[in-house]
């Protein structure tokens, strides 16, 4: 028996599994589709009917409207909200949109942070210049405003600056290394394990420590058309981590070709953490000289930008948060990230 007959025979422990755990199965939002996927049509933007003449209170209402839409905790909507309101009363409700500047809002955070009487800590004052970049940077990505007037606010981080996430552009020079590395050459063998590393991480998001605990048993391969990930904790203190992620369809036949070169009975990658991340910095060096050039590529980066393609395709949320085994305190600040994130790769070429 082949070890990825192995794999085949060892899923019926996750298919007794299956019906308890089904509804913290995430829906996966492919990375990988080569055409699109037809949908119907989208209701009309919340901001179809702002011009840059419209006055911030109007403006305001349909920034209420753009979070609901895109699935924002009602933490993260009240938190807006009481930000936006402070903007409001120190501009004016009626004050245009358009004509808020930079200027503006750089006064705006100075009056925040040290005239306005009410105390503003640190994490606060990062929250509503934060805010303010969502605000404006929705109204820049509708066309409703020229420019982001919120763009040159100095976001000073007192957690920890915004996650680097790749561009497609780069997804797409990193998985062309990968796919040249699997094919092989006259002086190197077909190698399948960059791809199928690279490609699992940035596809369901997980994390470091969960990738090098992956066993061979924990891939999912009992629906062919439905491919899936268990992730498992040994720790009972962990448990409510554990969850199903879908996989791309095409990937068994990676893996496949992967436990043919690496044969493993029990851990899918038997390294180290180290060399693993080895792996993904070669991947970045052989994309050196190019315009999608990658300067470093981790773990951590892949997963950020796993979490925020699913955010900007409008991945259901609590599903996202699911997906990358987060708890609702964490996914709070996570999500402002994400909505930031977010409106970088709209504004992909």
């Amino acid at each position: 028996m082949s070890i990825f007959d192995l794999c085949l025979f060892s899923m019926d422990y996750n298919r007794d599994m299956m019906a308890d755990s089904q509804e913290h199965e995430t829906k996966q939002l492919s990375l990988f589709q080569t055409e699109p996927a037809s949908s119907p049509s989208k209701p009309p933007s919340p901001a179809a009917d702002l011009t840059a003449r419209s006055p911030l209170s109007v403006a305001l209402g349909a920034f209420e409207k753009y979070m609901q839409a895109r699935g924002f905790t009602e933490n993260t909507q009240q938190a807006f909200r009481l930000d936006m309101q402070i903007l409001s009363d120190y501009l004016s409700p009626v004050q245009t949109i358009g004509e808020i500047s930079p200027v503006m809002l750089n006064a705006f955070v100075k009056w925040m942070n040290s005239s306005r009487g009410i105390p503003c800590s640190p994490k606060t004052l990062e929250r509503r210049i934060t805010t303010l970049k969502v605000f404006f940077g929705w109204l820049a990505e509708e066309g409703v405003v020229p420019r982001d007037a919120a763009a040159p606010l100095i976001h000073q981080s007192v957690t920890a600056p915004l996650p680097e996430i790749l561009t497609r552009a780069q997804i797409d020079a990193a998985l062309a290394v990968t796919q040249a590395l699997r094919a092989g050459s006259d002086a190197r063998k077909p190698d399948a394990r960059p791809h199928l590393l690279f490609t699992l991480i940035l596809h369901t998001g997980i994390k470091k420590s969960e990738c090098v605990n992956l066993h061979v048993n924990h891939i999912d391969l009992t629906d062919a058309q439905h491919p899936a990930l268990w992730v498992r904790y040994k720790e009972a203190r962990r448990r409510h981590k554990e969850r199903r992620i879908a996989l791309p369809q095409a990937w068994p036949g990676v893996l496949q070709e992967y436990l043919e070169q690496y044969p493993s009975r029990q851990f899918l990658f038997p390294w180290s953490a180290r060399n693993l991340e080895y792996v993904l910095t070669d991947v970045a060096a052989q994309t050196r000289g190019e315009q999608a050039e990658i300067p470093r590529l981790t773990f951590e980066m892949l997963r950020w930008t796993c979490a925020a393609r699913d955010f900007a395709a409008d991945m259901d949320r609590t599903e996202l948060r699911h997906k990358l085994g987060l708890s609702e305190i964490s996914w709070y600040e996570v999500e402002v990230k994400l909505a930031l994130l977010a409106q970088y790769i709209a504004r992909e070429p």
